[in-house]
């Protein structure tokens, strides 16, 4: 039975997650449910399940995958990293590194104000952590209390960057902010554009937190606690003198007033009186310490319940009777055939299904498994994969039709030789498959220009598309524009060959079919690394290039990030390679 922090599940609360055993509720919050469940190896993870109204909402969903991607690479001393996640399936949900130790909201609610030391080693710890965080690309939007873990080695900040998913779905677009508002920076209360600088201001809020035990802002009803974040300053009254500087500066309202994170560092180090922080053992007070280990070490996961073979089933009972030996012979009974599948025993993950016994000369029935749903690269591999052998096996019977026993005679194409013919038909809305007309014979086809295109972020285009037009309806297309929660974008494709051309090249339909240094698929290209003119090629499976021209992007005061490009498209321009 879960004890201390940890709450038993409740009846509606499953029972796992995408195979990891639930042993217990850890919380729950605006964006979904917290578990606790355990690896293969034993390490404790918390498990965070979204809630089914963000689940249901494609912009979420979209935000919330690239959130996540972004959230993988954060790798830092005082982050509780993610470990796995499910951006796809009917619940989206992310693991963690479980952390042993209270939140700061729980602990100064139980223990008070935290003493000077303490917090300025909270605060650089914090500091670093964002340092990770934004070097990801990354703004937290929601650093307060109950999103830092005291653990015995030091804090650690928990659901950076998932805040951002939410920011632009449904449920929030009628003026409701993401966010808590006794913690929000100015700039997030009043709606404006939100960056780094922001979770400094949040930082300077936390500190203020853990010395004085309330909010620097006040409390009560949120629009009243906003308009004094935004119009009002701090109050700071009992604050120490120690960390009043670093508080102070934290705290204003112009974001390039604030302190960068490195000076948040050295502002910490001078207040301690020392040259570099040292980190002690007992960094957190003695009452705190203790109820570490007695109220948040996880609890061991339950062991998995032995798994009952199934049982034979018995074969019908014959009476034996006399039979002359000119008689015919009765009939005998079928055969009982009987076959266990083999179910590994686990010691932290429930098999999904029991055995079955197999019966014989019954077709097969499809069995519904929960798997996550296949990466867009994926199924384009397959689907390609598919239709090579289908192209493959069509020649070897129309040879066997023509009489020939070779599968590589005459002068004829060789089935599958074409690109086009081997993944046109991995993408949808009706675009061309097969041998390009235009192609047949390495022709140029009549290029299509279209100048000055506004890609902004979350937009996508669709090459088939006339005219060309940026889409926002979800899901893969030929070049798209994707933005952290931070300053970087990057362009990107899916299923498609994308290639970014020397600084200075002339691109054209001659280059584009030559070039082969295509970006890893699942990447992109980061905007900061191109300049005006800067040019790409991309190459889809059904027989388009498009040479994309980068021309500007979204100056810094924009309310939006877009990007401004020039594109021409070569429609049937893969030409089909000869046997």
């Amino acid at each position: 039975m879960p004890r201390g922090a940890f709450q038993a599940l409740a009846e509606d609360d499953p029972q796992q997650i995408a195979g990891y055993r639930l042993a217990a509720r850890l919380g729950a919050g605006g964006m979904g449910k917290v578990y606790l469940s355990h690896t293969p190896g034993g390490r404790p993870v918390a498990i965070k399940v979204i809630r089914p109204e963000f689940a249901e909402d494609p912009e979420f969903r979209r935000r919330f995958a690239q959130e996540v991607r972004a959230a993988e690479r954060v790798q830092g001393l005082y982050t509780a990293p993610v470990i796995d996640s499910d951006t796809e399936g009917p619940q989206p949900w992310l693991a963690t590194a479980y952390v042993s130790g209270p939140t700061l909201a729980a602990a100064v609610a139980e223990h008070g104000p935290l003493p000077v030391a303490t917090v300025l080693l909270l605060a650089a710890g914090v500091a670093e952590a964002l340092q990770v965080v934004h070097g990801a690309g990354i703004v937290h939007r929601d650093l307060k209390p109950s999103n830092v873990l005291l653990a015995a080695d030091g804090p650690r900040v928990i659901d950076f960057g998932i805040a951002r998913a939410a920011d632009t779905t449904a449920l929030t677009s009628s003026g409701v902010t993401v966010g808590t508002p006794a913690f929000m920076s100015p700039e997030q209360a009043a709606g404006r554009a939100v960056g780094p600088q922001s979770d400094v201001f949040a930082l300077g809020q936390v500190a203020a937190f853990a010395a004085l035990g309330r909010s620097a802002h006040g409390d009560g009803p949120s629009h009243a606690v906003l308009y004094r974040i935004v119009h009002e300053e701090a109050d700071l009254t009992g604050l120490p003198a120690e960390l009043t500087e670093l508080v102070r500066r934290c705290l204003a309202k112009d974001p390039d007033a604030r302190p960068s994170l490195a000076e948040v560092l050295a502002l910490c180090n001078a207040a301690s009186g020392t040259t570099q922080l040292r980190r002690p053992e007992d960094w957190l007070p003695g009452a705190v310490s203790t109820v570490i280990g007695g109220r948040y070490e996880a609890p061991l996961p339950a062991p998995v319940p032995p798994q009952q073979p199934p049982v034979p089933a018995a074969a019908p009972q014959y009476q034996p009777t006399a039979v002359s030996p000119s008689a015919p012979m009765p009939p005998q009974p079928p055969m009982a055939h009987q076959q266990q599948s083999a179910v590994p025993s686990h010691p932290h993950y429930a098999p999904t299904q029991a055995a079955h016994p197999v019966q014989p000369l019954q077709h097969p029935q499809p069995v519904s498994q929960p798997a996550r749903r296949p990466k867009a690269g994926v199924i384009l591999g397959c689907v390609a994969g598919a239709l090579v052998l289908v192209a493959a096996a069509v020649g070897y019977f129309g040879n066997l039709d023509s009489g020939s026993t070779s599968s590589n005679s005459g002068g004829g194409k060789k089935a599958g030789a074409s690109r086009a013919q081997a993944t046109g038909g991995a993408k949808s809305g009706g675009k061309k498959t097969g041998s390009p007309s235009g192609a047949a014979s390495g022709s140029a086809p009549e290029p299509t220009v279209y100048k000055n295109i506004n890609l902004a972020d979350g937009y996508a285009l669709e090459f088939a598309d006339r005219p060309l037009v940026p889409r926002h309806d979800g899901g893969y297309h030929d070049l798209d524009l994707e933005c952290g929660s931070g300053t970087t974008c990057s362009i990107g494709t899916v299923g498609n060959e994308l290639a970014l051309l020397d600084q200075g090249a002339k691109g054209s339909l001659g280059a584009c079919r030559h070039e082969t240094r295509y970006i890893r698929q699942g990447d992109g290209i980061t905007v900061s690394r191109l300049s005006k003119g800067r040019q790409l090629c991309v190459t889809t499976p059904d027989g388009v290039i498009a040479l994309v021209t980068f021309e500007d992007q979204s100056p810094n005061t924009s309310a939006s990030r877009y990007v401004t490009l020039d594109v021409t498209i070569w429609r049937d321009a893969v030409p089909a390679t000869d046997g």
